[in-house]
């Protein structure tokens, strides 16, 4: 299994609550505990301002890449701004097209960053500059590699950004389980929404989780799911509110990646959202997910 990763992934936020070393973390605990070899690791290119424009807006980018995003806007994205920044987002895209590629080939793969799902086309938002997925899912249709894409949205935090995006496309399918009194407000509608009370555990998650699925992948045929793994629906998570253990959300992988494979349908997985009192924990949380989607290669 291939995973797409980059040292320059590393979003440079210093003090914030978005760990953005997690990458690197990540990288080096899957390494270190062979779940990936050297040789698995796919160094992307940054996407081309051509593919960011296919869902962004030209001015947009054009600001992100000057540096003159207005206060206003600066303010509503809640990360400081930076070259770095602005460099690892693109090359995030960059991840997720070379993953969705991939994945076609060999039936999974992982971008170690990705998920932006907060982000639009005029703007960004939630700690999300840029909209990964949106890129990688119109690169792949502009290719004709695919026609038709799910999105798997298991962050605690519903994917605004692309519920807007595809609002009115009916080639792809977007689906977000999250934690409804949380950030965003106001939640355009997704394809399909699953707004889950304060507190909820593993139990009941998991069955609207596979509720979810059998309705999304019942009422739409994919030829590839994008699959957003956040950490943060995690008991310990300092920005959510659900309860699920780490045993629990290895149970989420597994039940996403099934459901793949008993439909033929190759995924790609993304990391999303992370935040949990112990950077440990959320690194270990993506790194069971990886390892999840290891041994559904294999």
């Amino acid at each position: 299994m291939k995973v797409a990763y980059s040292d320059q992934y590393d979003l440079h936020l210093g003090d914030h609550v978005f760990p953005a070393a997690k990458y690197r973390l990540a990288k080096e605990k899957l390494l270190r505990e062979a779940v990936i070899a050297a040789d698995d690791i796919v160094e992307p290119e940054p996407a081309t301002d051509e593919d960011i424009t296919i869902v962004h807006h030209p001015e947009y980018v054009r600001k992100l890449k000057t540096g003159t995003l207005s206060w206003q806007e600066l303010a509503r994205l809640e990360i400081p701004y930076s070259t770095e920044m602005v460099r690892a987002v693109w090359l995030a895209a960059g991840g997720s097209i070379v993953a969705g590629k991939l994945a076609l080939e060999d039936g999974v793969a992982v971008n170690l960053t990705g998920g932006f799902h907060h982000a639009f086309p005029d703007h960004g938002e939630g700690f999300c500059a840029i909209h990964d997925v949106a890129v990688a899912i119109r690169r792949l249709q502009r290719d004709t590699l695919i026609k038709r894409a799910t999105t798997v949205d298991c962050d605690v935090h519903q994917g605004n950004g692309t519920a807007a995006i595809f609002a009115s496309d009916a080639t792809v399918f977007t689906f977000s389980i999250h934690q409804e009194r949380n950030y965003p407000y106001p939640k355009p509608p997704s394809s399909l929404d699953v707004n889950l009370y304060d507190g909820t555990g593993d139990d009941e998650y998991l069955a609207a989780l596979e509720a979810g699925l059998n309705q999304s992948l019942g009422r739409f045929s994919p030829d590839v799911i994008f699959y957003l793994a956040g950490a943060d629906p995690y008991r310990e998570d300092q920005l959510g509110g659900l309860r699920l253990s780490l045993e629990g959300l290895e149970q989420r992988d597994r039940m996403v990646l099934e459901a793949a494979r008993s439909r033929g349908i190759p995924v790609v997985v993304t990391l999303a959202g992370g935040y949990a009192r112990r950077v440990e924990d959320t690194v270990r949380i993506h790194c069971n997910t990886v390892r999840s989607a290891k041994d559904y290669a294999a």
